[in-house]
């Protein structure tokens, strides 16, 4: 009789804490659930401000700097919804994220990642407090903002610059294209020097991009007569059209590599000479040429991972729901955490396009998998980073993307442009391998979609007569790297 009352007793008190522990797990879900809730219409309200900062001319340099804030806050608050979300959706029964036959091995699911399958409601309320804190003080410190924004005069806009998509349009930098408007739009005092404005930033991270989306703007095309484009190796050719220029001037400059100090001043003496109002643009990568300017430099970093992250996903999903497709998400945030390692910002769209066109679980994960091969392989092979190699010059080796060895050269003065060969884009080989023309082609990895469009072209020997893996383009000697 005791056993029995015993063993009644104990199945008694587990169903009692089973009953607290689900009822204290629902009661938190559900607080966790307001909490994203109240996130998100915060993140409204920035996001709203944010967007119509955009289309405003901001001179205000302290407006800057609270647009600079609002901005980052945006961006790491759509990551933590986005994480939630995800979670939220797993813990409504969608247990073939977690159990799917074909996702552990494709993407390891560790507790510290953002597509953790085993995170504690603890750890996402920790995350959450933490966004609505630093959300909840935004936009408590917001109104002078709005405001003072109020105030400041409208851009016009353009059909194009309102596409749903963010690939016919620059994203991000609001108050880089801020920095740059006002210093295109201020004036010169009479008798003043023809300001200089170096944009300085690492390889793709989008600085001609940003000089070209604020030319386009309807004040700095009115304000000057003519844009001069010219580069480091023909910057006295300038000279030789003195008689010919006329009005006031925007002449941007690159520099691909490090400029003779008496070839600037040879340029810059005969840029005073051009009418008052005239402005110079530097672009180059080298911190060296920020000595040139006349006003602090613009510097262009790489997108934080939560914006790349938000970039890339807004690009793959297009106008579908994440929602509807739980089963993508968690290789969407991993395959934008490769791209954002190898800083291939200028490729975000090709890949995307590519994986918005076939919103199917096993397609994402194959070409996730080719592409994370396609790194490891061409690290194996020349020991840097991809983005190092290629900044080096070396091949691309895409075999991974392709039914044959396909190895891309970029070319140089060594390998001269054959404009006459078959063209096929990444796009169209990531889509479909068999696309790959007999023999000699040229494959173009990007074309910019917006003004200068830019575009970058690798050719493509027949695969059967190319040259061993590893093989230098110029045939020189390969330099020590470092990893």
């Amino acid at each position: 009789m005791d056993v029995a009352i015993s063993a009644v007793a104990s199945e008694f008190v587990s169903r009692f804490i089973s009953f607290l522990v689900n009822k204290y797990s629902y009661s938190s879900h559900v607080r966790l659930e307001e909490k994203v809730e109240r996130l998100k219409n915060l993140l409204m309200r920035v996001h709203m401000v944010v967007e119509e900062a955009d289309g405003r001319y901001i001179m205000n340099s302290r407006m800057m700097m609270q647009l600079q804030l609002l901005s980052e806050a945006m961006y790491q608050g759509y990551h933590v919804v986005d994480t939630f979300s995800y979670q939220s959706l797993q813990d409504k029964g969608i247990s073939e994220v977690c159990n799917s036959s074909v996702l552990p091995s494709a993407i390891p699911l560790k507790r510290t990642r953002t597509i953790a399958c085993t995170r504690k409601d603890k750890v996402a309320n920790l995350e959450l407090d933490g966004a609505l804190e630093s959300m909840q003080s935004v936009v408590d410190n917001m109104m002078e903002f709005v405001v003072l924004l109020g105030g400041c005069d409208r851009m016009v806009r353009r059909p194009y610059d309102s596409y749903l998509y963010y690939e016919n349009i620059m994203f991000g930098r609001h108050v880089e294209r801020q920095t740059l408007l006002n210093f295109l739009l201020q004036q010169n005092q009479p008798g003043d020097e023809p300001a200089v404005l170096p944009i300085i930033g690492g390889r793709t991270v989008g600085k001609k991009t940003l000089v070209a989306h604020v030319c386009r703007d309807e004040r700095v095309r009115s304000r000057f007569s003519s844009v001069l484009h010219l580069s480091g190796e023909n910057l006295l050719k300038i000279l030789e059209h003195e008689s010919t220029i006329l009005g006031e001037m925007l002449v941007v400059v690159e520099f691909a590599t490090n400029v003779d100090d008496n070839d600037w001043r040879t340029f810059h003496s005969f840029v005073k000479r051009l009418a008052t109002g005239s402005k110079v643009i530097i672009i180059s990568k080298l911190q060296r040429s920020a000595r040139f300017g006349s006003v602090k430099p613009i510097f262009l970093n790489n997108l934080s991972y939560e914006e790349f992250s938000y970039l890339f996903k807004t690009l793959a999903f297009g106008s579908a729901n994440p929602k509807e497709h739980p089963l993508l998400v968690p290789i969407a945030q991993e395959y934008a955490k490769v791209l954002h390692m190898e800083e291939s910002l200028l490729i975000v769209n090709t890949f995307a396009n590519v994986l918005r066109n076939n919103l199917n679980v096993r397609f994402w994960l194959c070409l996730f998998n080719k592409s994370r091969r396609m790194i490891e392989r061409n690290l194996s092979i020349y020991g840097v980073d991809l983005k190092i190699h290629m900044e080096q010059g070396y091949p691309l080796h895409l075999t991974d993307y392709a039914s044959n060895p396909l190895r891309a050269i970029p070319y140089s003065t060594t390998v001269p442009r054959k404009k006459e060969l078959p063209k096929v884009t990444l796009g169209e080989l990531l889509q479909d391998p068999s696309v790959r023309p007999k023999g000699e082609f040229n494959l173009v990895t990007w074309e910019s979609m917006i003004p200068p469009y830019n575009s970058s072209s690798y050719f493509v020997p027949d695969w059967v007569q190319d040259t061993p893996e590893g093989t230098p383009v110029s045939g020189r000697k390969r330099r020590g790297l470092h990893v």
